[in-house]
Order: structure tokens, then sequence, then C-alpha cells
């Protein structure tokens, strides 16, 4: 079943070049997380189904994704957050 999230990543990764996903877990006050970000640092965040299926999105759409709990976050997602103030 697609979503209107499910949507908006596949727009994302389809339109952008060089996309790396970063799959945030659980926690007690949010739901599990995927983060998108391109090559130029842009990037996007929506609530997903669960782990597995965040890793599965990413498979499916030829975009590595990562534990972000484990990896952190790449320095050009910093770096477009600066460039956007």
């Amino acid at each position: 079943m697609r979503t209107v999230e499910e949507d908006y990543l596949r727009e994302f990764v389809t339109s952008r070049r060089g996309v790396e996903g970063f799959v945030e877990p659980r926690t007690a006050v949010s739901d599990v997380t995927l983060v998108l970000v391109a090559h130029d640092g842009e990037w996007t965040r929506r609530r997903v189904p669960s782990v597995e299926w965040a890793h599965r999105f990413a498979n499916q759409h030829g975009v590595p994704s990562y534990d972000a709990a484990v990896v952190g976050y790449p320095s050009r997602m910093r770096e477009y957050n600066r460039r956007q103030r």
C-alpha cells in the first residue's frame, strides 16, 4: 500500500543525485524515520513503518542505507543546513 510519505520519498530519490538513506530508530518521542540526503546535502525526513521497511525502500531504489545511530549523518547535511540560514 502506497502512502503520501512513500510517494514523497520516491520523488526525492528519483529527482536528486547521490542520495543516501539514514534510518533513525524508534525512540520514546518519535517513530522510525528515514532521512534521505542528496549529493549536495539537501535532505528530508519522513516517518516510515519500520526499520526493515526503510532499508527495503532504499534497496529497491538503489540507495545505500545506514543505521543513523551507528554512523551518524554526513557533513554535507550540516553544511547544507548552514547554507540555508
